[in-house]
């Protein structure tokens, strides 16, 4: 009696997470209603589904994967071939119902691959995605029969596709066909974490012999999960080819494969979260911060290697560890630190920023080009104030994170301090 009314308060609580969550993607567009927001939106849901279809392998399969980007783009070129064909045959059939398709055949494909590479996990399954993605990628130049050679293959989404009126024409139609399909997802991949099978393919992950010993094959537990991956990223290329109506052989090399990986170690492959925030974060480096620097991967790049670096757990990781000192009401006993130590050094990564853009347009722009700008401000590249500004804040940014950092690691420390407990009497 007691197990029920304890898991009540669980489930109402994952609940309302859901709804909240439902009720966030219907609102999305009243809140950002220009239409490159709308696009940014399609683009970010899309990411976020194929970023929790390979968190499937590797957060919870411990299955590294250097091609799962395979099952996503072939998902996407079998929904564009559809497409193409619905126009030919005279044949309707609405579009929402189409990433179905696509996820079915990203999941036969994953059931052909999965039944030689899921053998093993580790080093032999990672060499042999690798090796099947560069396969696929090299097949897409060679067969241009399905994959349409350098210019891929386009499909049309207005024709026979109509859905009670709904002749998506415009993005905000799209977005909420997308919207809806990122919910299901979703949601699907978060109940089958919570099957036998879900839970089965962590035993697994953490330790395959005593799951060996427990009377479950650990190859057919990695089996099943490589297959439901493969269903959700074809579910996720099929997205992709609706919302851009294009394919390409980008959509399956090896860059895509290494860009959800990315995705998922940037949020933190432990938590079913994490390859959201991370698909979040990505989208807008890649989207918005683009529109303003040529070198927006670097920056990338270095929040990669400073959060494998100093948070492996990711960043979904860096708020989860918050969780003690809220519930023991001492969160407010961060915030000078924070504001001592951790603001000063975002400072200077920022005046370190404008460093590596004022070298950047030195060596790139054009002869007689010295006017750049620098965070809305135009400054002279080729003139040393902006230069010695620059460099003077990084140093003293930095000069307080290390005169401040003991402090903040010792407020930390009483902050995740439990409190004693008495035992006979005596603490």
């Amino acid at each position: 009696m007691n197990r029920p009314a304890s898991a009540a308060p669980a489930f109402m609580r994952s609940a309302a997470v859901w709804i909240a969550a439902a009720i966030l993607l219907i609102i999305a567009p009243l809140l950002f209603s220009s239409a490159s927001s709308i696009t940014i939106m399609n683009q970010m849901a899309i990411t976020i589904v194929f970023a929790l279809a390979y968190n499937m392998l590797l957060g919870q399969g411990g299955m590294l994967s250097f091609g799962h980007a395979v099952y996503m783009g072939l998902g996407g070129f079998f929904v564009m071939h559809l497409l193409n064909y619905l126009d030919t045959w005279d044949i309707h059939l609405p579009l929402p119902l189409l990433p179905i398709f696509g996820g079915l055949f990203g999941m036969g494909i994953a059931m052909i691959i999965g039944s030689f590479s899921t053998r093993n996990a580790g080093t032999v399954f990672a060499m042999i995605s690798l090796g099947v993605g560069e396969l696929v990628a090299a097949c897409s130049i060679i067969i241009t029969a399905f994959f349409g050679g350098e210019e891929g293959v386009t499909g049309d989404r207005t024709w026979n596709t109509s859905f009670f009126g709904i002749e998506w024409l415009t993005q905000i139609e799209v977005y909420y066909l997308i919207a809806f399909w990122t919910f299901i997802a979703a949601l699907g991949m978060y109940l089958f974490s919570r099957t036998p099978l879900g839970r089965m393919a962590n035993a697994v992950r953490d330790n395959p012999e005593r799951a060996e010993f427990l009377g479950y094959s650990a190859r057919w537990v990695r089996y099943g999960s490589f297959v439901a991956s493969g269903f959700f990223a074809g579910i996720a290329g099929a997205l992709f080819g609706i919302n851009f109506e294009i394919l390409t052989e980008e959509n399956l090399n090896a860059v895509q494969s290494g860009s959800v990986l990315l995705i998922a170690f940037l949020g933190g492959i432990g938590f079913f979260a994490g390859p959201i925030i991370g698909a979040i974060v990505f989208t807008l480096l890649q989207t918005v911060m683009s529109l303003y620097t040529e070198i927006w991967a670097l920056y990338l790049g270095a929040l990669f290697v400073a959060v494998v670096m100093f948070a492996p757990q990711g960043l979904t990781g860096i708020i989860a560890m918050h969780a003690i000192p809220w519930k023991l009401g001492r969160i407010g006993t961060l915030a000078v630190p924070y504001v001592t130590t951790v603001l000063p050094g975002v400072v200077a990564a920022l005046a370190g920023c404008a460093l590596v853009e004022m070298l950047f347009h030195v060596r790139h722009a054009s002869p007689g080009d010295h006017a750049m700008h620098l965070y809305f401000i135009e400054v002279d590249s080729h003139s040393p104030i902006p230069w010695l500004i620059s460099a003077a804040i990084m140093a003293i940014g930095i000069y307080f994170v290390r005169r401040g950092g003991p402090e903040l690691v010792h407020v930390w420390h009483e902050a995740n301090k439990l409190p004693e407990t008495k035992l006979g009497g005596q603490k």
